[in-house]
């Protein structure tokens, strides 16, 4: 197994990652999926990724046909738009990888496809947009975990994809707990992505407040809680308890970058999702709910939802 023909769709920070990464990779044929206004634009004006300009080959889905290897970097709100385009370059034995944040996009993919299809995987990048131009660090950037969410399942489709990646500049890690890990990303992002966004600090503030820990710990006990009600185990993960990357004090994750952006959130994926998931396994997520209805209330805000003059 060898993955050569690459679909990246989605090429916002996340996806600006695995782009520059793979434009790297000899012997394969490397393609944005994209349509409509979306696909014009990136055929016109390209991918600037640390003031280097990206051209890649952008096609549909008609145009891409099956891959080899599809990696998902939408935003959250946009996943079910796309999930038709992701049936059409599909083929017998493609592979998916979603490093959309969160843990139910793989869920919501299988579901169109097949789980057979998945490879669970996540993303840890510290990326900011300035302009047109996506800036991230490859030398301080955790990078790609991946794995399969079987321990037990054969090793090739991973194997092949280690092979690929050692072709990259891209850091990347096989992972035996790769579902544990993801829900230890998401605890991240629900408990430290969102109090930050509802209150406009950096995030230094989580060692500077008692009452930005309050709700940072708060969000956290709610997801460990979901967590273990869905058999999710996160004591395995002690092994990389230290696996992180220097934060800021002035640093800001990124819902509150597209709050001050006036772009919208990903709430949805974050506190909604965590209070569906509460509901289905019978955990209360007063925080989450509370959480939820804030930073919407703040994108109406940004909408001009309340200007009264």
């Amino acid at each position: 197994m060898e993955f050569r023909r690459i679909g990246i769709l989605g090429a916002g920070a996340v996806g600006a990652y695995a782009l520059w990464g793979l434009a790297e990779a000899e012997g394969t044929e490397l393609c944005l999926v994209a349509e409509g206004a979306r696909a014009e634009r990136l055929r016109r004006d390209g991918v600037t990724i640390n003031g280097r300009e990206y051209r890649p080959t952008v096609k549909t889905p008609a145009e891409s046909g099956a891959l080899d290897l599809l990696i998902v970097a939408l935003k959250y709100g946009a996943l079910r738009e796309a999930l038709p385009g992701i049936q059409m370059v599909t083929g017998p034995d493609t592979a998916i990888m979603s490093l959309m944040n969160g843990v139910d996009s793989e869920e919501t993919i299988g579901a169109a496809v097949g789980m057979r299809h998945m490879v669970h995987a996540l993303i840890k990048v510290q990326s900011e947009r300035r302009g047109s131009d996506i800036r991230f660090d490859p030398e301080t950037t955790v990078g790609i975990v991946y794995g399969e969410a079987d321990p037990q399942a054969p090793e090739e489709r991973t194997e092949a994809l280690g092979r690929l990646f050692a072709r990259t500049p891209l850091r990347t890690r096989l992972s035996r707990n790769i579902v544990a890990e993801m829900w230890a990303k998401y605890l991240l992002n629900v408990s430290k992505n969102l109090p930050q966004a509802v209150l406009g600090v950096g995030a230094g503030a989580y060692d500077d407040s008692e009452h930005v820990r309050f709700l940072r710990d708060g969000l956290a006990a709610e997801v460990l809680a979901v967590a273990a009600a869905r058999g999710v185990d996160l004591a395995v993960l002690k092994e990389h308890a230290g696996t992180t990357s220097f934060i800021r004090p002035a640093a800001r994750f990124s819902t509150l970058q597209d709050l001050e952006a006036g772009r919208a959130t990903e709430v949805d994926m974050l506190a909604g999702a965590l209070m569906r998931m509460g509901e289905e396994s019978g955990v209360a997520t007063p925080f989450a709910a509370y959480t939820y209805h804030a930073v919407k209330a703040l994108e109406e805000k940004n909408a001009g939802k309340f200007r009264y003059e």
